[in-house]
């Protein structure tokens, strides 16, 4: 009698972050920092795009950052943030790779420029990438902020968010030409 040859299975890929976490990761008022209507309240805005410069539907982009004092709302900081100050939000991108997070803008750290930690999460990816945005009315701090000074001056651009109407635009380019800068973290 003879014996069925064995099926033969190909490799799986390996395990990344996508595209599950825009199913279970969002949640309603992820979005929004603040409240609607806070004082103060700016929308960071933009486009998360692949290394081909389309945009991806699938993202996930995560903020944290200190509220205008320059404090956290984590059990670390005993100061504490300002009341109704999350800190924290995470929003998945559109159809169109668009995200939008509503806060206000970050006070100083200690020996750092105002900015905002992001994490970006998306298929393909093994590991959330991190980044940082600064803004550009902080020059003077900028200019001296030793993360952003580590940065090679020709790609600093890519972690400066541009003025808008109803706050910032930051968009976040995963590689190729105008790459987003990432930290190692």
């Amino acid at each position: 009698m003879s014996q069925a040859a064995s099926p033969t299975f190909g490799s799986t890929p390996s395990q990344t972050v996508g595209p599950y976490l825009s199913i279970g990761l969002p949640w309603e008022d992820g979005p929004t920092v603040v409240a609607e209507g806070t004082p103060g309240a700016v929308w960071i805005r933009g486009v998360v795009t692949d290394g081909a410069g389309a945009p991806i539907p699938d993202a996930l982009i995560e903020t944290w950052q200190a509220d205008p004092n320059g404090r956290f709302d984590h059990p670390d900081d005993p100061r504490g943030a300002q009341p109704g100050f999350r800190g924290f939000g995470r929003c998945p991108t559109t159809d169109d790779g668009e995200y939008g997070i509503l806060t206000q803008l970050p006070g100083a750290l200690p020996g750092q420029a105002p900015h905002i930690d992001v994490s970006v999460f998306a298929r393909g990816l093994l590991h959330r990438v991190v980044t940082r945005i600064y803004f550009p009315d902080n020059a003077e701090a900028n200019a001296s902020d030793p993360v952003l000074a580590s940065v090679p001056e020709e790609r600093r651009h890519t972690l400066l968010a541009q003025r808008t109407t109803d706050g910032y635009r930051f968009d976040v380019r995963l590689q190729g030409e105008g790459e987003t800068v990432f930290f190692d973290v």
